[in-house]
C-alpha cells in the first residue's frame, strides 16, 4: 500500500527494526503494541500495526521485525529498502552489540544506500550492570558525528516499559518531520532550500511589503498555520527572544526576514521540527521542499500531438518580472539579477541541463528578453509542472489555472490549415560531424567554433523567430545524436512532439 495520499500527505509510516540477535527487537515491538512485557515472543514477529490514534500526529505506524541470520539476509535487505525509518537495536547489557552498530550495521545501511532516518535504541536497560554506568550522550556523540543519518538515540526497557512508546514516536517523528531537508547538522544552519522556502513564505505574509511582519501580519500568519491567534503578550515575548539573540531580527516595523529565519532555526535546534514543517506544508511544500503536485493544476493533454504553452497572462507577468529585475535598464539580465528572480524558488532552474546555455545571451553573458522568454517556453514544453511551480515561487499571483494552456491537436491544425500555437518544436537529425551543434549554436547567436565536440545526449535551444507582419513565435531546436536515433524511434509516439524535422548532411 502507498504511504502517501494523492495530495502527498502521509497515510502511514513503515518502521523496520534491525540489529544483532538477542538485542530485544521482538520484545520491544510486542511491548510497544500491548503495553505489557511479553512472557514469550517468537523469533520474528509478523508486521505489527499501531493505530492512527496511538500518537498525536494521527498517522498509523507499521512495525516490521527482522532476523539477523544469514538465511534471512535477502528478506532483511528487502525490508530495509522499503523502510520509512530504521530502528537499530543494541542490548544495554552487551557492550559488544553497541560496538557492532558502527562496525557493521551503520556501514551496512550506507552500502545498501538506505536513505531512511535511523533511530538507535538501547534495549534491556533494566539489565545493565549498575557498577558500569554509561553516559549515552558521551558514547553516542562520536557515532552520530560520523553517521549523520542517526536522528536520535534512546534507551528503554521492555520489561519495565520505560520509554518503550517513545521509540516509535521518535521513529514516526523522524519521518513526518525530518531534519535532513531543513537543517545542516555539521554547519548548524538552515539549508539553502529551506531558507528559500521560508523567504517566500515571509514575502507572502508581508502584505504591505515593508520588509517586516507587523503584529497584525504575525497574527494572521499564526492563524493561517496553526488556527489560533497570538496573544499580545506572546508577540512581545517572540520579539524579545529574537532581539536578545540576533541583531537586526526586529525593526521598528516588526519581525524582519533575519528574525523569521532565526526563529525557525531555533525551533529546529530545540527539536520542534513539527512547527516549521506545519508552516511549510501549509504553504504547499512537500518533504523535498518543492511545491506539492496537488497545488499545481497543470492542464491535461488528451493526445500526444498536443503541447502545453504559457498563456498571454503568464507571459505578461514574466515581461513585468524581467523589467523589475533589470535594475540597470540595459535590456538584459546579468547573472546576479537573474539569480535574484529565483531566490524564493527551490533553486535557479536554468543552471543545469537541459536549460543551461539553451537561449540567446549577450556577449557579456547576460540574458535578453527573448532569451528569458525562450527559456520559459522551453521549460513549459518539456516540464509544465516544473514551469508552473517556478512561476508560483517567483510570485505569479493569478489563478494557477490561468498560467498554462493546452494547444489544439496538430491533426486538427492541418485540416484547418492554420494553428494557434506560439511554440514550435523542431527535431534536428544528421550523422556525426554534419553540423547539428553548429546549427543550434548559430540559432542562439553563438560564434562558430572549428573545435569538434560530440553531443552525447539530447540538447535543446530556443529562440524567438520574427514573422512577416511583426509577430513572434518561439522555435525549439532539439538535437538528436546519431547514436540516439534508434532509441528515440523505439517509442511509437516519439515524433508526436515534432512539428518539423531538419535533416543535415556534410557538403
Amino acid at each position: 500500500m502507498p504511504s502517501r495520499s494523492a495530495a502527498g500527505v502521509r497515510t502511514g509510516v513503515r518502521v523496520v527494526v534491525a540489529g544483532d540477535r538477542g538485542t530485544g527487537k521482538s520484545s520491544l515491538i510486542s511491548a510497544a503494541a500491548s503495553d505489557a512485557f511479553p512472557e514469550y515472543v517468537p523469533a520474528v514477529l509478523p508486521p505489527t500495526r499501531l493505530p492512527s490514534d496511538f500518537y498525536p500526529d494521527g498517522v498509523p505506524v507499521t512495525i516490521v521485525d527482522t532476523s539477523s541470520s544469514m538465511e534471512s539476509r535477502i528478506k532483511l535487505i528487502d525490508e530495509l529498502k522499503r523502510a520509512d525509518a530504521v530502528v537499530l537495536t543494541y542490548a544495554c547489557d552487551q557492550p559488544m552489540t553497541l560496538s557492532r552498530l558502527s562496525s557493521f550495521w551503520l556501514p551496512e545501511l550506507r552500502k545498501l544506500e538506505i536513505k531512511a532516518p535511523v533511530i538507535v535504541v538501547g534495549c534491556k536497560l533494566d539489565l545493565r550492570d549498575e557498577r558500569q554506568p554509561m553516559n549515552l550522550e558521551q558514547v553516542m556523540a562520536p557515532i552520530m558525528q560520523q553517521f549523520r543519518e542517526i536522528e536520535t538515540c534512546i534507551e528503554c526497557s521492555s520489561a519495565t516499559l520505560i520509554q518503550v512508546p517513545d521509540v516509535f514516536y521518535y521513529a514516526q517523528k523522524a519521518v513526518l518531520h525530518p531534519t535532513a531537508p531543513l537543517f545542516d547538522q555539521e554547519k548548524q544552519t538552515l539549508k539553502p532550500r529551506c531558507i528559500r522556502a521560508l523567504k517566500r513564505i515571509f514575502m507572502l505574509c508581508d502584505h504591505d511589503m515593508d520588509g517586516a511582519l507587523s503584529d497584525a501580519e504575525l497574527n494572521e500568519f499564526q492563524v493561517k498555520c496553526f488556527n489560533a491567534p497570538l496573544q499580545p503578550a506572546e508577540i512581545v515575548g517572540v520579539k524579545r527572544v529574537v532581539q536578545e539573540r540576533i541583531r537586526g531580527g526586529v525593526s521598528d516595523l516588526g519581525l524582519t526576514l533575519e528574525g523569521f529565519l532565526f526563529l525557525h532555526a531555533l525551533f529546529i535546534e530545540k527539536g520542534r521540527l513539527e512547527t516549521t514543517w506545519a508552516v511549510l506544508r501549509k504553504f504547499g511544500y512537500n518533504d523535498e521542499l518543492k511545491l506539492r503536485d496537488d497545488i499545481l493544476p497543470v492542464p491535461t493533454k488528451h493526445a500526444p500531438d498536443q503541447t502545453v504553452e504559457l498563456t498571454n497572462e503568464a507571459i505578461d507577468f514574466l515581461r513585468g518580472i524581467f523589467r523589475l529585475y533589470d535594475s540597470d535598464n540595459d535590456g538584459s539580465l546579468q547573472p546576479s539579477e537573474f539569480d535574484d528572480i529565483f531566490v524564493t524558488a527551490p533553486e535557479s532552474p536554468w543552471t543545469v541541463d537541459p536549460y543551461v546555455d539553451a537561449a540567446e545571451r549577450t556577449p557579456q553573458g547576460n540574458l535578453t528578453i527573448n532569451g528569458f522568454l525562450s527559456e520559459w517556453a522551453l521549460m513549459t514544453t518539456l516540464d509544465p509542472s516544473y514551469c508552473l511551480a517556478n512561476l508560483i515561487c517567483i510570485g505569479y499571483g493569478g489563478d494557477p489555472t490561468s498560467a498554462l494552456r493546452v494547444t489544439r491537436r496538430r491533426s486538427v491544425d492541418r485540416k484547418k490549415k492554420q494553428t494557434e500555437k506560439n511554440v514550435f518544436h523542431c527535431f534536428v537529425f544528421g550523422p556525426k560531424k554534419s553540423g547539428k551543434s553548429a546549427l543550434l549554436n548559430s540559432f542562439i547567436g553563438r560564434t562558430f567554433s572549428s573545435n569538434y565536440t560530440p553531443t552525447n545526449d539530447v540538447r535543446y535551444v530556443a529562440n524567438a523567430v520574427e514573422q512577416i507582419g511583426g509577430s513572434q513565435k518561439t522555435l525549439i531546436l532539439q538535437e538528436i545524436p546519431e547514436d540516439g536515433v534508434k532509441k528515440l524511434l523505439s517509442n511509437k509516439e516519439c515524433l508526436a512532439a515534432c512539428d518539423v524535422a531538419v535533416f543535415l548532411y556534410d557538403r
